[in-house]
């Protein structure tokens, strides 16, 4: 199953194969550096959702749209809208996937 719809990338990068690796690399680090953040019940929930938040619009950058489905309701549900702790567990194998894709 393919996890980052590569014609939106495409689009995305005018259809430049090395931004678009360099795009998804950028992608990849940041998804390594938030996902711990985000399941860290220690860090402020605002400051978490605000994490959510960044994830959801690289995701949505890159064409990753069930990180940014996810991202979304982690950061409604870190703002008070629902189970934080579920909402992230749901992202965390939905971020593995994209980032077994990209490599």
């Amino acid at each position: 199953m393919e996890t980052i719809d590569r014609a939106h990338l495409a689009a995305q990068t005018f259809g430049d194969a090395d931004l678009a690796a360099e795009l998804l690399g950028l992608f990849a680090d940041q998804c390594r550096r938030i996902l711990p953040r985000l399941a860290d019940p220690a860090l402020p929930a605002q400051d978490r959702a605000d994490l959510a938040h960044t994830l959801k619009g690289s995701a949505a950058s890159v064409g990753a749209s069930h990180v940014r489905d996810l991202s979304s309701a982690a950061e409604t549900a870190l703002r008070g809208g629902g189970d934080a702790a579920a909402a992230v567990a749901d992202l965390e194998p939905a971020v593995a996937a994209c980032l077994a894709e990209i490599g």
